[in-house]
């Protein structure tokens, strides 16, 4: 029966009933006093009590006698206070419906509480006993760490939480909690690069982003026997960087004709077989400057990569242009080509009448002076149609056996000949597309607000890159605006993206007379393609930053030449070109956009990706 001044529990907390009712009121440790139903509370004790002092002065008792009794019997709560504590008050009432609370040697409810087995004692004593004894090495453990007296590797079983969170499987570090730390992955990293868990060479990024670092699993068998042209005739030239080592487009030049010839995988990977998802899966090959993740499997490129064997089939693209250099018309092949690879600097070399190594690449000179030629008319017809032209200095950062190397990329001519040949093959593949009516992923770009009266250098480009939006992809055509197309998609690629890989598929079934992918269908394939290339973005960014760092962490107090940008608040953005990287420094006097100024690097944090320079 309940009545004023009972003990009762009210989920799990002591509550004294100080007026009974339709609704009895409570009040609770603290002073709330809450109205509840009779059915939310439990009776322990008549009374009268007082909720001051309850857990204080508690008789001692002997639970494990009591268990012995009760063990096999029933009793009530009253009735294992009595036999624990040898009497009955609110507080001994209190004590024993936390021992039944406590779970080790009973179980059950107020008013039948029962004794566990002896095998069920045994075994949470145990449990009990292991999980003191391993808040014991935590606690000494966490010592450890404080006063960086670590014992490794064995101390590393308690790192394992810190590691999860830095590589981004986990939101929370029961370690970083304990030391009082956010839980972030940047804390983590920094945890463990402090403790010398980690090394500066261990890069969180891309498990960070969910990028599996393991190479494809899916066997891509050699292309089938089919009918190809010929265009054997032809002097194709792979140019690319030097440490490229999966060239996927090859270019040529034939009277009026500009070929462009790409890697055909899309000739044996066929919309929606285990190389298609794989890929899908992927997105794009992921490039870290500790090495590269193919998006297909690195077995199948002697087969598709042009230049690897002496013969190499291709997706071809035939693109006559008009005189004012807009495409006229487009033919696509399947082709054998054979194809010849040159760098950057050994194409530059041949353009400006350099000494050629072998009599194959003698005789491609006029043919590359022509695609040099070629390719600047294309960019002059693209500026006037408005394109966006920023020349920002890049850099190639690269790992081998933990040495970094930071060094600039130059603008070579040869490399404008490739983009400029590769637009014009994306041009055309959209435009072919979309005569024949097939449903195709394109590529287009909204217009950017640009200033009225950009300025000029580095600081003017800077100035237009914040203009430019974020590009986009979808089964519709449209213009692109930076690139000063109205029709354009990417097609050179199927090797390294897997959208362009789909842009093939789609191509080879119009070819073959197959029923093509429909629009619902390329747009499912172009967001979880584009999803998982988003993801190999941000981890490749992340890792860069990340190698940089690595780079700059022992160069502290070193000067730099920085090109200054634009002012942001109290503060300048400074472009520091050898390094390919910007930051923000207050400087005291006023500078002046493109000025020159010389920094000294302060401090490098690795785990943020982030390093501080002071203006000399």
């Amino acid at each position: 029966m309940m009545r004023t001044n009972s003990l009762a529990v009210y989920k799990n907390r002591p509550a004294l009933i100080i007026e009974t009712g339709e609704k009895i009121t409570i009040s609770l440790l603290g002073g709330e006093n809450i109205r509840v139903r009779e059915k939310d509370i439990e009776l322990i004790h008549p009374g009268p009590c007082t909720l001051s002092g309850l857990e204080e002065d508690v008789p001692g008792g002997d639970a494990y006698s009591a268990w012995e009794l009760v063990e096999g019997n029933s009793v009530t709560l009253k009735e294992l206070a009595e036999l624990v504590y040898d009497v009955y008050t609110a507080k001994t009432a209190w004590a024993a419906y936390l021992l039944l609370k406590d779970g080790l040697y009973f179980t059950g409810e107020i008013n039948a509480v029962k004794g566990r087995s002896p095998e069920e004692v045994r075994q949470g004593t145990r449990k009990r006993q292991d999980r003191q004894q391993d808040r014991e090495e935590r606690d000494a453990f966490l010592e450890r760490l404080k006063t960086k007296t670590l014992r490794l590797p064995e101390d590393g079983r308690f790192l394992q939480d810190v590691e999860a969170l830095a590589y981004g499987k986990t939101d929370k570090s029961r370690t970083l909690k304990d030391l009082g730390k956010p839980e972030t992955p940047q804390e983590a990293h920094r945890l463990l690069l402090t403790s010398a868990y980690w090394t500066h060479h261990i890069n969180p990024y891309p498990a960070r982003f969910g990028i599996s670092l393991s190479p494809a699993r899916t066997e891509i068998r050699p292309p089938s026997e089919e009918e190809r042209l010929d265009l054997t005739h032809l002097k194709a030239f792979a140019i690319d960087n030097a440490w490229s080592a999966d060239p996927d487009d090859a270019i040529s030049i034939e009277d009026a004709c500009i070929w462009v010839h790409v890697a055909d995988p899309a000739a044996v990977i066929t919309p929606g077989s285990p190389g298609d998802i794989e890929a899908r899966g992927r997105g794009a090959t992921l490039y870290l400057p500790e090495g590269t993740i193919c998006m297909l499997g690195k077995e199948s490129l002697p087969f598709f990569a042009l230049g690897l064997s002496e013969l190499s089939p291709a997706l071809s693209f035939k693109i006559v242009v008009n005189e004012d250099f807009s495409i006229k018309e487009t033919e696509i092949f399947r082709s054998w080509v054979k194809v010849t690879r040159l760098t950057y600097e050994e194409a530059d070399a041949l353009i400006t009448g350099g000494v050629p190594s072998s009599p194959d690449k003698a005789a491609g000179v006029p043919d590359l002076i022509r695609l040099r030629e070629a390719a600047e008319r294309n960019v002059e017809r693209r500026l006037k149609t408005g394109a966006v032209s920023i020349e920002l200095p890049e850099t190639h950062i690269s790992v081998c056996e933990g040495q970094v190397s930071v060094e600039p990329l130059y603008s070579y001519r040869s490399a404008a000949v490739v983009r400029e040949c590769m637009l014009l093959a994306g041009e055309s593949a959209a435009l072919w597309a979309l005569q024949r009516r097939l449903p195709f992923p394109y590529v287009s770009q909204e217009a950017g607000d640009t200033p009225n009266a950009p300025l000029d250098g580095l600081a003017g480009f800077f100035q237009l890159r914040r203009c430019m939006r974020p590009r986009t992809l979808s089964a519709k055509p449209g213009i692109h605006w930076g690139l000063g197309l109205d029709t354009y998609t990417q097609v050179t690629s199927p090797l390294r993206r897997y959208t362009d890989l789909l842009a093939h598929q789609q191509i080879r079934g119009f070819l073959r007379n197959d029923s093509p992918l429909n629009e619902d269908e390329i747009l499912l394939r172009l967001a979880a393609g584009e999803a998982a290339a988003l993801n190999i973005v941000q981890a490749e960014r992340g890792s860069r930053y990340h190698w940089l760092m690595v780079y700059l962490s022992d160069k502290k107090g070193t000067q730099w030449k920085g090109v200054v940008m634009e002012k942001r608040g109290p503060r300048y953005v400074i472009l520091i070109p050898v390094l390919g990287m910007e930051t923000q420094v207050a400087v005291k006097k006023e500078l002046e956009p493109n000025e020159e100024v010389m920094l000294t690097l302060s401090s490098v944090k690795i785990p943020e990706g982030e390093a501080a320079f002071i203006a000399s």
